[in-house]
C-alpha cells in the first residue's frame, strides 16, 4: 500500500500493483471498524489498517532492518494497547512480517472464520500473568518441620566440616524449592476458578510459578485482590507479582489448524 496510515476498503483488489508488492510489519488483527492507531509503529512508521472479510490487520511498512530495540518493542506494544482499548485483538509477536500486501489480504480472506472465532474467544477479556519467585529465607521453619533436615542439621552442628555443610545446604535448597513449587500449585488452584482459561509458562529453580490467566475485564479487580490475599498467605515462601493487563498473547493462535491427516 502506498500510505500505511490509510485504511484500505474491504476488498483484496483495493491496493494498486506497487502497494501490493510491499512488505509489511504486522501488529495484530481486529474486527473491522476500529480506528487506526495514532501511535507511531516500529522505526517510527505510521500505522494503518488493511480491511478484508470483516477483519482488520494493523500494519506499517516493514523497516529495512528489524532489531529488538527497546523503542521498537515499546512502539509495538503501544499500537496493540490502542487496538485493545477498542475491542478484541489477536496480537502478533514482535517482528512478524508479511511479504506482500495482497498476500496478507488473501490470508485474512481465507482464514476469516478461524480468526473471527479467535477474536470471539477473547472478546471482553484481558490477560494477566502471575509469577512466583522462591523466598530463600524461610529455611529455618523447614528445618523445624522436616525430621530429615533437622537430623542433618544437628549432625552438621556437632561435627562441622566442609562436606557436611555442603550436604546440608543442598538438602535445604532442595526442600525450599519443593515447598515453593507446592505453594505455586496451591496459588494456581486458588486463582484458576476466577479465570476463563489458564496457561502455565516455563519455570526454573528460582521462578517456580509463571501462569497466564484469561479474565473477563469485569473480574480483573477481584482477581488482583485474590493474588494479594495469596501473597499475604505465602509471602514467606513465594514472592508473587502480577503483570498486565496484556494483549491476550497466550490465548490466541492466528494460524488455523492444518487439515486432518496432514
Amino acid at each position: 500500500m502506498t500510505a500505511p496510515a490509510t485504511t484500505a476498503p474491504e476488498s483484496a483488489a483495493a491496493p494498486g500493483p506497487a502497494a501490493a508488492l510491499k512488505a509489511l510489519y504486522v501488529y495484530g488483527i481486529t474486527p473491522a471498524g476500529v480506528r487506526a492507531p495514532r501511535s507511531p509503529g516500529v522505526d517510527g512508521s505510521p500505522v494503518g489498517l488493511l480491511t478484508e472479510s470483516g477483519l482488520c490487520a494493523a500494519v506499517s511498512d516493514a523497516p529495512p532492518r528489524l532489531r529488538p530495540r527497546r523503542r521498537d518493542l515499546l512502539a509495538h506494544q503501544a499500537v496493540l494497547d490502542e487496538l485493545a482499548a477498542q475491542g478484541p485483538v489477536l496480537p502478533m509477536r514482535f517482528a512478524v512480517l508479511s511479504p506482500r500486501t495482497d498476500t496478507l489480504l488473501a490470508q485474512l480472506r481465507s482464514d476469516a472464520a478461524h480468526l473471527t472465532r479467535q477474536l470471539d474467544g477473547v472478546r471482553g477479556c484481558v490477560e494477566l500473568n502471575v509469577k512466583g519467585t522462591v523466598v530463600p529465607g524461610h529455611f529455618a521453619d523447614l528445618v523445624r518441620r522436616d525430621d530429615r533436615l533437622r537430623t542433618l542439621a544437628l549432625r552438621t552442628r556437632r561435627r562441622p566440616d566442609y562436606e557436611a555443610n555442603v550436604r546440608l545446604g543442598e538438602a535445604i535448597a532442595l526442600s525450599v524449592r519443593r515447598e515453593a513449587r507446592r505453594t505455586a500449585r496451591e496459588v494456581v488452584d486458588r486463582l484458576a476458578p476466577l479465570a476463563v482459561r489458564t496457561v502455565q509458562g516455563a519455570t526454573d529453580d528460582e521462578q517456580v510459578l509463571s501462569a497466564s490467566f484469561l479474565l473477563r475485564s469485569a473480574d480483573e479487580a477481584r482477581f488482583r485482590e485474590a493474588v494479594a490475599e495469596r501473597s499475604r498467605a505465602c509471602g514467606d515462601r513465594l514472592a508473587l507479582s502480577v503483570t498486565g493487563p496484556l494483549p491476550c498473547y497466550s490465548f490466541v493462535d492466528p494460524r488455523p489448524a492444518p487439515p486432518a491427516g496432514r
